[in-house]
């Protein structure tokens, strides 16, 4: 199972420089997770950029197909995608120089992390919501 020591200094860090987190696969529909967990992290000051091919907009932002049609820097790729297609976001964070990927509970693959954690910071099976509570006063 995927294991990575990241202190809670550093995730404040992370939580305290970033200001856009990029949701793929936010969904439109209120009692789903990943649209709770973003509104939170919305109404805490954050940008949410929906990131999801099949709905036009959530929480009042407009929905882009790919993180690749984002036309703006983004601090914090946050996933809420089956761990198969987490290498396949991972690339694409790369590919749009986000600093942090930041995958939800349940979602890890050692393999990637192998591959891709010299390129991007990469937290996985951890709730970004949970975590904030956690290290933010």
């Amino acid at each position: 199972m995927y294991t990575e020591q990241t202190s809670n200094q550093t995730f404040k860090r992370l939580l305290t420089e970033s200001q856009t987190i990029a949701v793929v696969g936010l969904s439109d529909k209120p009692h789903r997770t990943s649209y709770q967990v973003s509104k939170l992290m919305q109404q805490q000051g954050y940008k949410i950029i929906p990131v999801n091919p099949t709905i036009n907009e959530a929480l009042g932002e407009a929905s882009v197909s790919s993180l690749s049609d984002i036309d703006e820097p983004v601090d914090i790729v946050n996933v809420f995608r089956k761990t198969i297609f987490l290498e396949d976001i991972v690339k694409e964070a790369i590919a749009i120089e986000a600093p942090v990927v930041w995958a939800q509970l349940g979602i890890y693959d050692e393999g990637v992390f192998k591959r891709y954690h010299d390129q991007v910071k990469l937290i996985m099976d951890t709730c970004i919501k949970v975590k904030y509570y956690e290290v933010m006063d």
